[in-house]
């Protein structure tokens, strides 16, 4: 079978962290009750907070499941808390040996709370293809049920999937164990506290993640998910906070589009920046070859197998924000749980509005039937795309050197905006999320390796920016609609490109006139770096930025791997 049980994993058990030894004990109670999907269904209808709405749950997951036929989606609201927590976590190989041995100490009591409730745990398996598997454990009281059942909704339980579990093959990592308390009381500053104190441990190293205090199920879902990310990154391969897609161009019409055989592409952007429209986009916009094939792996979380050069899936459902989805869009029909949604009659039935009418943030847990025709393993990235929204970029560049590559990849940024309650000074800083993966729990430095092997593999790297590009200043902006990126999306995928430097910055190019006008006539006089109005402020500002992005880098654990910190800071050095 895939990951190993701790008495498997580990040949001396001193090696154990108390963190984990603490979750086994509290697993492992006698007075513990395991429960499947079915069961979880049932009583979450009877939790505290949960509506059973007259939406029919997905069809094709219902039946998978052999949940009953009239299943109807559940929505759990909550309070004042409608979103994740980062203020709550505490990485427990950060902490010195006395916050520690306070953790640890508190964990034990938090156990011992635990236990005056009626316990169940679930059991699931992360990782949709044979060859990429863990098995997760999640405990927690009975209470919390709401957030069991959708945890089995968002991975897969484990009865599902147990034969090709126990075929796959065996990997060096410790099952997953998810422990959650919401009635959690603990009286100290150590812990954020909003109205109650909150407590999300990660103990990566030994594949643990505590939620104490903290019922959003966001929660449950980043934290085994980071997990997952992690367990693929110590066996060498690079964890991605993103959405791929293949492309086959083999059943083109046009046959001068078959050499191009099956092509995939991966999108890395934070909220807003058009990752999951580029992804998920049918035919970009029209602009697709007549008769092409297309899959999708997933459209926010993926593994890149570099021994094997291909992409595995981690989930078999979406957890999407619903505030653009009235009661009558098409992706109901793949809904499978919400959260956080407002409740409505209409005509009779009871039905959760996805407009953010109760709180922001709701969300819905949706088949990944959404997708279109999905797989579970997929071609390694012919192309790798950073989505920015940094006006000093040009819509489309090629980074041509791998170390300029992985560079922006780390630096990836957004800006803060006007409608958020921040300084002019704060304004013009930058918020880097690198890789756009705000889950990753181990050092940078092992990202930044595992993306050159990347590239090193045949990967071509492109930053789109889906802000507007500079016309006279940072606010008055050329517009980028997202035609225009769905297009040269396609351009990039079909070759259609030829490329000369970005002079501005080594290693890194532009669109030739001849090849983009050919695709998008006028594209490159009104994208043209070299005609930006207000050219001496443009070049501070670019110059800033860039600078902004050495500075963070230097400052990160980079600094760990000096030669590494160089080869990456040093492509960052405008020449302007």
């Amino acid at each position: 079978m895939a990951s190993q049980s701790s008495a498997k994993y580990y040949k001396n058990l001193k090696e154990m962290s108390p963190i984990r030894a603490i979750a086994e004990t509290l697993m492992n109670s006698h007075s513990i009750r395991k429960i499947d999907i079915r069961e979880a269904y049932e009583m979450a209808k009877n939790q505290a907070g949960v509506t059973v709405t007259d939406l029919p749950m997905c069809q094709e997951f219902v039946k998978l499941h052999n949940l009953p036929a009239d299943a109807k989606v559940l929505t759990d609201c909550h309070g004042t808390i409608i979103g994740r927590t980062a203020k709550a976590r505490r990485f427990y190989h950060r902490l010195n040996p006395s916050q520690k041995n306070k953790l640890e100490g508190d964990f034990r009591e938090a156990a011992w709370q635990m236990q005056k409730y009626p316990l169940i745990k679930a059991e699931a398996v992360l990782g949709m293809d044979k060859d990429l598997m863990i098995k997760a454990t999640f405990v927690t009281t009975e209470s919390d049920v709401a957030n069991v059942f959708n945890w089995l909704l968002n991975f897969t339980p484990y009865e599902q999937q147990k034969a090709e579990y126990e075929a796959s093959p065996e990997l060096p990592i410790q099952d997953i164990i998810l422990v959650a308390f919401n009635e959690w009381t603990c009286d100290d500053p150590f812990y954020n506290n909003v109205g109650a104190p909150q407590l999300a441990l990660v103990d990566e190293k030994h594949n643990v993640i505590v939620n104490m205090g903290m019922r959003y199920f966001g929660e449950r879902k980043k934290g085994t998910l980071t997990l997952a990310w992690t367990s693929g990154i110590r066996i060498g391969m690079a964890a991605c906070h993103g959405g791929i897609k293949e492309i086959d161009f083999s059943t083109c019409k046009d046959a001068d589009y078959h050499k191009l055989g099956k092509r995939s592409i991966a999108f890395y952007g934070l909220s807003g920046t058009g990752k999951s429209s580029h992804t998920n986009n049918h035919d970009n916009a029209g602009t697709l070859p007549e008769g092409f094939s297309k899959v999708v792996l997933h459209d926010d979380a993926f593994q890149i197998d570099l021994e094997n050069k291909l992409c595995r899936a981690w989930e078999p459902t979406l957890f999407d924000k619903t505030d653009s989805r009235p009661i009558d869009h098409p992706d109901w029909k793949y809904a499978l749980a919400t959260m956080n949604h407002a409740v409505m009659e209409f005509d009779g039935k009871r039905l959760p509005v996805g407009l953010d009418l109760r709180n922001s943030n709701g969300r819905a847990l949706l088949d990944r039937g959404l997708l279109g025709n999905y797989v579970n393993r997929c071609a390694f990235p012919k192309a790798l795309v950073w989505l920015m929204k940094d006006s000093v970029l040009p819509p489309v560049i090629k980074l041509g050197n791998k170390h300029l590559a992985v560079a922006m990849g780390a630096s990836l940024m957004t800006q803060r905006n006007r409608a958020e309650n921040v300084t002019e000074e704060e304004l013009g800083k930058l918020v880097f999320e690198p890789f756009a993966n705000p889950f990753r729990v181990y050092e940078l430095y092992k990202d930044v390796e595992a993306f050159l092997k990347v590239v090193e593999n045949g990967a071509d790297v492109y930053c789109f920016n889906s802000r507007g590009y500079w016309k006279e200043s940072d606010d008055e902006l050329e517009a980028i609609p997202l035609v225009t990126s769905l297009t040269l999306q396609t351009a990039v995928l079909t070759d259609k490109l030829e490329w000369e430097d970005w002079d501005m910055l080594p290693g890194a190019m532009i669109p030739t006139k001849e090849s983009i006008d050919k695709v998008m006539p006028g594209y490159y006089d009104k994208y043209q770096p070299k005609a930006r109005g207000n050219m001496d402020k443009y070049l501070a500002t670019l110059k800033d930025r860039f600078h902004q992005r050495r500075d963070y880098l230097g400052n990160s654990d980079l600094a760990e791997r000096p030669e590494l910190l160089d080869a990456i800071v040093s492509t960052l050095h405008l020449d302007v």
